[in-house]
């Protein structure tokens, strides 16, 4: 019984800590700018991969800058999950 819940406790402190990095590696007031940040930039924001990433500045170059923090949901792949998870830590100014 004992052992069960040190493990739930650290699943609770791992789970937290996840949802604490985006916040923490965010830069420039605490936002990544999705319309000026690289690949290694975007990476930081939570449920973006390299992939993602990438896919991000692609749509960029091809459309122009975004207009809102949501429209990332435009790019193939994210979804609105990925949005919620990231829209505290993401800017398009």
């Amino acid at each position: 019984m004992e052992r069960s819940r040190k493990v739930f406790v650290l699943l609770i402190v791992v789970l937290f800590v996840i949802s604490v990095v985006p916040v923490a590696l965010a830069e420039e007031g605490g936002k990544i700018n999705i319309n000026t940040a690289t690949v290694e930039e975007l990476v930081k924001l939570n449920r973006i991969g390299p992939k993602y990433a990438e896919r991000i500045v692609q749509y960029r170059e091809a459309n122009g800058p975004f207009v809102r923090v949501e429209d990332i949901v435009m790019v193939k792949g994210i979804g609105p999950k990925t949005l919620d998870v990231n829209k505290d830590v993401m800017t398009v100014k």
